[in-house]
């Protein structure tokens, strides 16, 4: 063989190797498609919605490949339905290709049930929303911490915190009235002024509610009480109320406060001595 290619000339082995690169190359590119799979390209199926079988027929059926990637849990969507699925619906990829899929569970996974008790309505309803949780109603009882959580109840029972239930689980909450279990006589207030009557109710855990204001008072704050609701007094009885109630007031303009009339005088200046 050496032999033959020693007594050729030069250019003869010359084109026989280039010949023979030609015939590789062309050969190469012939089976490039093949090796690609060019020209076999599908279009992925939208099985978004579908039952995860559903899904896996209606891949399979197109010359593509299924794995479950991740499974959540949604239950407002069927169980074993697919929530999403990569590549999208429609996007072109060659037979054999993986299309990965989202699936919602089959069973709701479970979660530790929270210590609500203390919360205010409003952050137990996010620490619920955050575990997947549901408020199912609110009832009130009498505790002066107002629309904070006094009791948290699953199918009519209260719950400890800690207990394992389902994700979805609709949670029913107790929540405080503002107002005492204890009551009391109703304060007056007639005769102060707003803020007086402010700093006053606070010392009985009470408070001022709707302001009534006569249209020629323009500093509320300073204004004198002349009504109350409730009132004190309800005929020759002595009103009652609880903490955390509040006392509705009418203002007027406070009357200047007179001066008696024997109030001392400021003493006449001393005339300037004549010189």
């Amino acid at each position: 063989m050496f032999r033959f290619i020693t007594t050729r000339p030069f250019w003869i082995n010359l084109l026989v190797a280039i010949a023979l690169v030609c015939a590789v190359f062309a050969i190469f590119f012939m089976s490039l498609g093949a090796i690609t799979k060019h020209g076999d390209d599908k279009k992925v199926p939208d099985i978004v919605g579908k039952t995860t079988d559903e899904a896996i027929k209606i891949l399979e059926a197109s010359g593509l490949r299924v794995a479950v990637q991740d499974s959540v849990y949604i239950d407002s969507l069927p169980k074993s339905s697919v929530i999403k699925q990569s590549p999208d619906a429609q996007a072109v990829v060659k037979s054999g290709r993986t299309i990965f899929l989202t699936v919602n569970r089959l069973a709701a996974p479970m979660v530790d049930m929270p210590d609500l008790r203390g919360f205010s309505i409003t952050s137990a309803q996010l620490l619920m929303q955050n575990l997947g949780l549901k408020l199912g109603g609110t009832s009130y009882i009498n505790d002066i911490a107002k629309n904070a959580v006094k009791q948290q109840l699953v199918n009519n029972a209260e719950i400890q915190p800690g207990t394992k239930i389902p994700v979805g689980s609709t949670i029913f909450l107790v929540l405080g009235n503002g107002a005492g279990s204890e009551s009391m006589e109703v304060p007056d207030v007639v005769g102060m002024s707003l803020d007086e009557a402010t700093d006053y109710l606070q010392t009985f855990k009470l408070s001022i509610g709707t302001v009534n204001a006569d249209p020629n008072v323009t500093d509320q704050g300073n204004g004198e009480i002349y009504k109350q609701d409730p009132p004190r007094m309800n005929g020759a009885q002595k009103n009652r109320m609880k903490p955390g109630q509040a006392i509705s007031v009418w203002l007027r303009v406070a009357e200047a406060t007179p001066q008696p009339a024997d109030a001392a005088q400021p003493e006449p200046a001393a005339p300037a001595p004549h010189h």
